[in-house]
């Protein structure tokens, strides 16, 4: 298992910090979201063997919310 932490822009809410846990919770590979609109960071804890960094990053950005930076922790 790894952690990646997404600097997202484009929270606008609470709500937006809980689309973006709904979206990432139902992708492959991903064990655990934690999504702050007070921060604009975005951890995943999430199986390399069956996700990617690029592809949580994706989704993310499917919800129209802009991902910046992101670090693996």
């Amino acid at each position: 298992m790894k952690t990646v932490t997404f600097t997202v822009e484009g929270m606008h809410c609470n709500g937006c910090a809980t689309v973006i846990q709904a979206l990432l919770q139902r992708s492959a590979g991903v064990r655990k979201v934690s999504a702050s609109f007070d921060d604009g960071l975005v951890r995943v804890l999430y199986d390399p063997q069956n996700t990617s960094v690029e592809q949580l990053s994706a989704t993310i950005q499917q919800g129209a919310y802009r991902v910046t930076g992101h670090r693996d922790d």
